[in-house]
């Protein structure tokens, strides 16, 4: 008799998945445990030698000694090379020189560590980051791509009138949701394009517009029909945060922002506020993304509106010719993503 014919007991498939949940588990917080340990080492490591360098002037020869020592007392283990040693001393110079690895420092994988100590020019940019990255689990792909598209600087920078429309703390909450521009170069297009053509390729790509609207959003759907009294009426996009218990209306505007269109998504928000929004949700918002705006025209519009809205651009050409020059080539990416999942050399890797 073969394992598939045994008379299982009833609970078997219950008990199997508690089982492999528990080893998953198990598995993902031993992980865990071994990249903060590497990280520790690591900034210990770096400690030291800033204070040699420091007081003694070590330089790259005896940074080269000293890793070369290294890997001769450990083969065995990786993340022992020059350009590592180097990380680290700059891990702590970034970071501080205190005793302990800062949080959420000691939460990310060395590879994010690196990314963003190459990518991010500023301490303020290297703490966004790294608290970003721990609180949303990004993968050291998803960190880059929110590094080169300065997701930091553009994150909650759209003009709104949440602060007179909501609560201070639910604002400020609100206002994290609305970036300025949106990014879409994802979606491939050029030149002129309609709204609805726009909008298809938005749904088209959701995976990708829902990682550039930001983390919490899930999408409801488009041109979501309303009735009113015989009228009809089609939203172009409709979100729901999952995070913030709120929907979120999207109106796409392909040309400049005219005030109308203020006042015909203040109507959308209204509408979906009384139709769908739940005792237990949040204030529904709407979000404007337009292809140029006016912000002088934008707040005038806003002061006027009952309904909390923020007006953001968005661009989907390329970048010019001189940032595109201070982008990575594809041999730098594949440099930054040459880590493996965690468990290989992903977390302490050279």
């Amino acid at each position: 008799m073969n394992s598939s014919e045994i008379d299982l007991p009833a609970d078997y498939a219950e008990l199997l998945e508690s089982l492999k949940k528990r080893v998953r588990s198990a598995r993902t917080q031993a992980q865990r445990t071994v990249n903060a340990l590497a990280i520790e080492l690591y900034w210990s490591l770096g400690k030291d030698i800033i204070i040699r360098q420091d007081k003694q002037g070590w330089g790259s020869g005896v940074i080269n000694r000293l890793a070369a020592d290294m890997r001769q007392a450990f083969p065995e283990m990786k993340g022992l090379s020059p350009r590592n040693f180097q990380y680290m001393t700059a891990m702590v110079r970034a970071w501080g020189e205190g005793a302990n690895v800062p949080q959420p420092v000691a939460h990310l994988p060395w590879g994010h560590i690196r990314t963003i100590l190459d990518k991010a020019d500023t301490a303020e940019e290297r703490n966004w980051y790294a608290s970003a990255a721990v609180q949303y689990g990004w993968s050291r792909n998803v960190l880059l791509n929110m590094l080169m598209n300065r997701s930091m600087e553009r994150t909650g920078a759209a003009p709104s009138n949440f602060t007179n429309q909501l609560a201070a703390a639910d604002s400020e909450l609100a206002q994290q949701m609305a970036k300025d521009p949106y990014n879409f170069e994802f979606l491939g297009l050029s030149g002129e394009v309609a709204e609805r053509d726009l909008e298809n390729a938005l749904t088209g790509r959701i995976t990708d517009t829902l990682r550039e609207l930001g983390p919490g959003f899930s999408f409801v759907g488009r041109q979501v029909h309303f009735e009113v009294d015989g009228d009809d009426f089609y939203i172009d996009l409709l979100f729901f945060h999952v995070e913030q218990l709120r929907y979120v209306v999207v109106e796409l505007k392909t040309g400049k922002f005219q005030p109308e269109y203020a006042g015909k998504l203040n109507f959308y928000v209204a509408l979906v506020d009384d139709v769908l929004r739940r005792d237990f949700h949040n204030e529904t918002v709407g979000i404007l993304i337009c292809g140029t705006k006016n912000d002088r025209s934008v707040r005038y519009s806003l002061g006027r509106s009952t309904s909390p809205m923020a007006v953001a651009a968005y661009t989907y050409d390329k970048l010019p010719a001189d940032e595109q020059r201070a982008l990575p080539n594809e041999g730098h990416l594949v440099a930054a993503l040459e880590w493996a999942e965690p468990g290989s050399e992903g977390a302490t890797g050279d």
